[in-house]
């Protein structure tokens, strides 16, 4: 294996190898440089990991900082210690330079011993290029370039040969390498979805045993589960990788969701192959070349913003649903007894990377819109009411249909809607479409005939779908804002002031933009007070919404309470409020600790203020919880 250095790489190595004659000449201390790491394998990346013999990184980072300063007059940033952290998969401490505009990363070559039941080593000690490459993880990253000698090391014998192979395999006994660190499972499918490799029987065996699957789950935080997953979605091959975690049976382990909330969930999820399926239409809409059968052309719009820099997060946001597509429409309860989507719990709990590429808050409303979206026919029932300019504008502009907060367009919403509704046309199989074998998903096929057909006129609906919204001029009105903004409606509708019913109004200047696309400010404002005088627009809040506020304003002051003239003040928003029909009591279900808050409530009320003063973190502690999260 030939390496073809730049010139500034040449120059680092140069630096490196003079650096560890000077310290032989000068201080009698004996080092080599080896760089390891992804650089080798053609990794773009602004760093170099140089691996040390006989030296711990820190202090041989200050003699080659000093060496290239003074001696060579070459400028090297100042040295910085990063400690080490095996709960992060830091076990020893690295050192950190920049020379040239390329960082370097010192570290010294490393043997290690593992206790059961921890992936964090019980024993790291100097050790010998062929130790260090043993406890790697696959072969090919245990390949050094030796700076000295300027050639290749292959220590474990099979690095070059699998590299050019196309193999992934790991330098001891798969499963002894797994034990020892787990992580390196969700690693190797990784490396083998980036280059197109292909792994040894061995290790799929190894990946599929149960004792390894609960490795990963236990001795592996969330934390760095998700951020190997964000690492796939955002490489070269996410179906690839997406494949692997279906073939090998790490759906479960990956996409993780507490026992807690496994038994709160709604349903049980779908088949983990679906994920393959969506990731597999998804891939063949954005890459027609690699589509796993043949299928009209999308309307270009709906694949417009999905090359280069605005697809950075969307893309990876995609086929990270897209994995998640076996949790569709399913619910779970969260502390508070709310439901809320199982793919949330899968994104927050099971791989913990929050929202980084908006995976957290964007995934959640990707399903919401998919089902908004669903069978977007025109001229359907769905988009005559009020009429079809405003009902097709309206779920536009929905936040989870379109948000650019979140980097999120209704188009990408669209294209995802479609793919989920064309995942019920694909089943399992041995073969690919049409008898040839399929390059993408050997365990999928797309059921020949009438589903094809079905596909082919769904996609059509949706390219229909985007036709009629240019037509209207809607994709142009996604992020139009009020012709009349808050304070405008206030004046020309005469009021006091701004409340709840501002925003309600906003809305309906929306809508009648969304009809009028060419109306002016002045045009709105008659219509509006028109609206206004017809009594189609109050300027009035709704009172028990009022009474609402109030109330839970009086709870959060609770704790505060502590005069008998506050009781009093709590104490008529109270009756107030049960008096509106809106009874913010507790009901009698059974359930002896409401009751008993229920009969708290009335000795309060009938008590003086001192004495439901003094009784009152009681009250606040029970009650109040109760009374808040049912309303």
């Amino acid at each position: 294996m030939e390496i073809r250095l730049t010139e500034v790489e040449e120059q680092i190595c140069t630096l490196l190898d003079e650096c560890t004659k000077n310290l032989a000449r000068q201080k009698d201390i004996t080092t080599s440089c080896r760089i390891a790491g992804g650089w080798l394998l053609g990794s773009q990346s602004n760093d170099i990991d140089i691996a040390l013999t006989d030296m711990m990184g820190y202090p041989f980072a200050l003699e080659f900082n000093e060496f290239a300063n003074e001696t060579e007059h070459i400028m090297v940033k100042a040295v910085s210690k990063v400690k080490g952290n095996p709960g992060q998969s830091k076990h020893l401490e690295t050192a950190k330079t920049s020379v040239l505009g390329v960082e370097l990363d010192f570290v010294n070559l490393r043997d290690e011993e593992y206790a059961e039941g921890s992936r964090i080593p019980t024993s790291v000690t100097y050790g010998t290029p062929l130790q260090d490459a043993l406890r790697r993880d696959i072969t090919i990253n245990s390949l050094f370039y030796n700076v000295h000698t300027r050639a290749v090391e292959d220590h474990c014998g099979k690095g070059l040969e699998d590299l050019k192979n196309g193999i992934i395999r790991t330098p001891l006994p798969p499963k002894q390498t797994f034990l020892d660190d787990p992580l390196r499972v969700l690693r190797c499918i990784r490396f083998a979805s980036r280059f197109g490799f292909e792994m040894v029987p061995e290790l799929e065996d190894s990946a599929r045993d149960p004792e390894i699957q609960k490795a990963l789950s236990q001795k592996i935080t969330r934390e760095r589960v998700g951020e190997e997953i964000d690492k796939m979605m955002s490489g070269r091959d996410p179906l690839r990788s997406i494949q692997f975690i279906d073939s090998l049976s790490l759906f479960s382990t990956v996409f993780y969701i507490p026992p807690t909330l496994v038994s709160t969930l709604s349903s049980s999820p779908r088949p983990s192959y679906t994920s393959v399926a969506a990731a597999a239409i998804l891939q063949g809409f954005l890459n027609p070349k690699a589509a796993a059968f043949d299928h009209p052309p999308l309307h270009s719009l709906l694949t417009s913003r999905l090359s280069g820099s605005s697809s950075a997060s969307t893309i990876p946001r995609l086929y990270l649903a897209c994995a998640l597509t076996p949790y569709t429409g399913i619910l779970y309860e969260d502390g508070k007894k709310r439901e809320r989507p199982a793919v949330e719990a899968a994104i927050r709990e099971g791989l913990k990377i929050g929202t980084k590429n908006h995976y957290l808050d964007g995934i959640p409303a990707l399903f919401i819109a998919a089902e908004r979206l669903r069978s977007p026919i025109v001229g359907s029932d769905k988009f005559k009411t009020p009429s079809e300019r405003v009902a097709i504008g309206r779920i536009l502009r929905e936040t989870s249909v379109h948000n650019s907060l979140m980097d999120s367009h209704w188009t990408s919403s669209l294209l995802f809607s479609l793919v989920q509704e064309l995942v019920p046309l694909y089943a399992p199989g041995e073969d690919g479409f049409n008898g040839a074998p399929c390059h993408l998903i050997a365990r999928l096929v797309l059921i020949i005939g009438s589903t094809v057909r079905e596909a082919a006129e769904c996609i059509r609906v949706y390219n229909n779908f985007v036709v009629r919204v240019e037509e209207l001029g809607l994709d142009k009105m996604v992020d139009m804002k009020p012709i009349i903004d808050g304070r405008a409606v206030v004046e020309v509708l005469g009021a006091k002031k701004a409340g709840q019913w501002t925003g309600k109004v906003l809305s309906t200047v929306i809508d009648w933009q969304l009809e009028h696309p060419n109306g002016t400010k002045e045009q709105c404002a008659e219509w509006l007070k028109g609206e206004h005088a017809s009594g189609r627009v109050s300027i009035v809040d709704d009172p028990s919404t009022t009474l609402r506020r109030r109330m839970i304003g009086a709870m959060n002051s609770i704790i505060g309470i502590r005069s008998g003239a506050e009781w009093r003040n709590c104490r008529e928003v109270v009756e107030a409020y049960n008096v509106s029909g809106l009874d913010f009591g507790i009901t009698s279900d059974g359930d002896s600790g409401k009751i008993q808050s229920r009969g708290n409530m009335a000795r309060r009320m009938e008590g003086d203020g001192k004495r439901g003063a003094e009784s009152w973190p009681e009250f606040g502690d029970t009650w109040t919880k109760q009374a808040i999260q049912k309303h």
